[in-house]
């Protein structure tokens, strides 16, 4: 099979590399895995692929033209590296530019390091383009139907989200009756729903009596190739155990992780999954 379209894909933590490599595989397209050390899930060594160091870039570049790949993906969770260490360990070609790039936050770091990549001639392909099929789509996606109330938190939540990322504040806003709730900044959206169990039982809902919505949303600065707002089955868990009757994002703009168990897992738990369209 012809090599003129072949991925790399540079795997962190988490699950979504591994729905991008089955789905790859799937397909029959032409790709290598690039496991990162320490943070691919095992299920990528079933993979053809290659693992390297955090910050390597040297063989990086060695593997990219080795494979004869012609573009790129990078997807899964990496912690900020300490770029003192990786300078020791990998030298200083390419470090400086992005270790600079790190004090903007981690929008400007991953935008520095696909930089570094197309500056070697490579094309950045995002995960939902590398799989499709990881986007959520138009209107009720899974679990019950979301009554009119809800429906009315969920436009409120994208409102407000919306709001917030153009702030460069953060993704996810929790509403119930119209009444803002919380508003995810660095702690992440698991942290921000863990906060609602704090709140006063007349504010927020509960396991017997749903109400509220998370609405996830990403941030103007954000580039979706690099950075897409992901739910997975956690998140559904997460959003259950703090009352909540739903989850909305806008469609085509969210990544489900392991969609058949999330949206199994909605069900179950009686939480919707809701793609918003303008």
């Amino acid at each position: 099979m012809s090599t003129s379209n072949k991925l790399a894909l540079i795997s962190g933590g988490g699950g979504l590399p591994v729905d991008v490599a089955n789905y790859l595989n799937k397909i029959q397209r032409q790709y290598t895995v690039v496991r990162i050390e320490g943070l691919s899930d095992p299920q990528l060594d079933d993979h053809p692929g290659h693992t390297l160091g955090l910050g390597d870039f040297a063989k990086l570049f060695e593997i990219l033209a080795a494979e004869q790949c012609k573009a790129v993906t990078m997807c899964g969770y990496v912690q900020r590296p300490d770029f003192d260490d990786m300078k020791k360990e990998h030298g200083t070609d390419h470090l400086s530019s992005i270790q600079s790039a790190g004090r903007g936050g981690d929008d400007s770091l991953l935008r520095q390091v696909a930089k570094v990549i197309a500056s070697q001639g490579y094309h950045i392909e995002g995960a939902h383009e590398a799989n499709p099929e990881l986007l959520i789509g138009r209107g009720l996606q899974a679990g019950p139907d979301p009554s009119p109330e809800a429906m009315a938190d969920a436009q409120e939540a994208m409102r407000i989200a919306t709001a917030i990322g153009a702030l460069d504040i953060g993704q996810a806003v929790v509403v119930a009756d119209h009444i803002t709730l919380a508003v995810e900044a660095q702690e992440g959206t698991q942290n921000m729903l863990r906060r609602i169990a704090s709140l006063s039982p007349v504010l927020r809902g509960s396991i017997a009596n749903r109400k509220g919505v998370v609405a996830k949303v990403a941030k103007p600065i954000q580039d979706l190739r690099l950075d897409m707002p992901t739910i997975g089955v956690s998140t559904i868990e997460d959003a259950a155990a703090a009352g909540l009757s739903g989850i909305v994002a806008r469609a085509g703009h969210l990544l489900v992780v392991d969609k058949a168990t999330t949206h199994a897992r909605a069900a179950e738990l009686g939480v919707f999954l809701y793609g918003h369209h303008d």
